[in-house]
């Protein structure tokens, strides 16, 4: 079974979010000459965006403006300037629920340079007729962390579950190891075997959207999927799985059950970064946190990946959840001379090797280009474990399948009786009883949109 994340055409769904802090190094009156103007989503990285728009400009005399959106408010600030007469010509559509909110701005982006020369397992959004109106621009990766010295003073223990990590390919042994774990946690100077599970209003994404991928991953499989519009309603085959790694998560944590509903991701990735848990579930983008923390004893080369077992079909020869949920699009709505600007700076950003080295150096991205090679990546030890997933020939990785969930309203909705479960407020049945009827209730509202 290869690797490489399934290669249909999948239309994806996905949401995006709100409101402004800019950061521009062209100011943009007039417009007396061709502009670039991107609407930049990471406020992470603004001032990296902001030092290549101006090496651009100096470089070819085209002015480039970035405008970086505040953290939780991308879509409300798009809004705001795409109303305004110099609008963006280059901005961020997340998937499906990105594509119904910004259709008609959407330009034909199918003969694009940067578009040509994607990996084949790097999906664009398409509209009906088939052409690229979105592509993606950056790989990701998720699953369970672990801190390796965490697991050799485990595996040094009299009597562990298992012997090593080659024997952790499936739940069981997941679940045997972590309950060993919670129960020698004081002998291992730990507070749990899992980080908390963080369920704080509008921080369930890591169960609402990555925990569920798997899922979701092969219920549109057992259907024959291939289209958002396809999937009106749920069946929630694969729940079951769900639930029984969230209840291990839960069970098995630095902190009890009723009180994940208080607390945020960024208690969870500190108490990993500090060594009160051996795991924690989330992606590559969590090593620049990690090791950011001021009491980080994580080493660089003991943060390990493994898969997210809960129990699906043939999950011992299953890797990692890669893909993207970010996708760039043109506004076709800027003069024809912009558009062409933007095209030619999205060429240069990531098709030249200056840009290349931006893209992998500055931006920390890991490229779907055919022009990147698998030394092409950002020097983290969480991007390396991504870039060799994708590599890898023997181990199949689970897409982005998530994008597939109607929109964040849904989303939103689900964490919510996802907390209300966690306390004890709720019971599984009636879980997935409302997870159902809000499906079907946000996939009809989302669809609407495309049509």
């Amino acid at each position: 079974m290869s690797t490489r994340v399934s290669k249909a055409r999948r239309v994806v769904a996905s949401v995006a979010t709100v409101m402004l802090a800019s950061i521009s190094m062209v100011a943009c009156g007039t417009n007396n000459g061709p502009n670039v103007y991107y609407l930049n989503f990471k406020p992470e990285q603004a001032e990296q965006f902001k030092a290549i728009a101006e090496e651009y400009t100096a470089e070819t005399g085209i002015p480039v403006k970035v405008v970086t959106a505040a953290s939780g408010s991308y879509m409300q600030t798009l809004k705001a300037e795409m109303a305004k007469s110099n609008a963006p010509t280059l901005f961020q559509i997340n998937g499906q629920e990105g594509y119904g909110i910004w259709k008609d701005y959407l330009a034909d982006i199918s003969d694009y340079e940067v578009v040509e020369a994607l990996n084949e397992d790097a999906q664009p959004i398409t509209d009906k007729d088939g052409s690229v109106r979105g592509f993606p621009f950056a790989m990701e990766g998720f699953g369970i962390l672990y801190n390796e010295e965490i697991f050799d003073r485990y595996f040094a223990l009299p009597d562990p579950a298992v012997a090593s990590m080659d024997e952790i390919n499936n739940f069981g042994a997941l679940k045997a190891v972590a309950e060993d774990m919670q129960g020698k946690k004081e002998e291992l100077g730990i507070d749990g075997a899992f980080a908390v599970t963080s369920l704080i209003a509008g921080e369930e994404w890591r169960w609402t959207n990555h925990l569920m991928n798997g899922p979701y991953h092969y219920e549109i499989l057992d259907r024959d999927i291939n289209e958002f519009q396809d999937m009106p309603t749920i069946d929630f085959t694969y729940g079951d799985n769900f639930k029984q790694l969230f209840d291990l998560y839960l069970q098995n944590s630095t902190t009890k059950p009723a009180l994940a509903a208080s607390r945020a991701t960024s208690d969870s990735m500190a108490e990993f970064a500090t060594g009160k848990a051996a795991m924690v579930q989330n992606g590559n983008w969590a090593w620049s946190q990690i090791a950011g923390d001021a009491s980080n004893v994580v080493k660089e080369d003991k943060i390990k990946f493994m898969p997210m077992y809960m129990g699906l079909p043939n999950e011992e020869n299953v890797g990692l959840n890669v893909g993207t949920e970010n996708y760039l699009a043109v506004n076709n709505k800027a003069s024809e001379e912009d558009q062409q600007a933007t095209r030619d700076f999205l060429t240069w950003l990531f098709l030249s090797e200056r840009g290349k080295e931006l893209v992998v150096d500055d931006l920390s991205f890991i490229a779907p280009f055919t022009n990147y090679s698998p030394e092409d990546v950002p020097d983290d030890p969480l991007a390396r474990q991504v870039q060799a997933a994708l590599s890898d020939t023997e181990t199949e990785a689970i897409p982005w399948d998530f994008q597939f969930s109607p929109n964040q309203q849904f989303r939103d909705l689900y964490g919510q009786n996802l907390a209300q479960y966690a306390i004890g407020n709720m019971s599984w049945d009636d879980v997935v009883a409302k997870l159902k009827v809000d499906w079907e209730y946000e996939m009809a509202n989302q669809i609407a949109l495309l049509d």
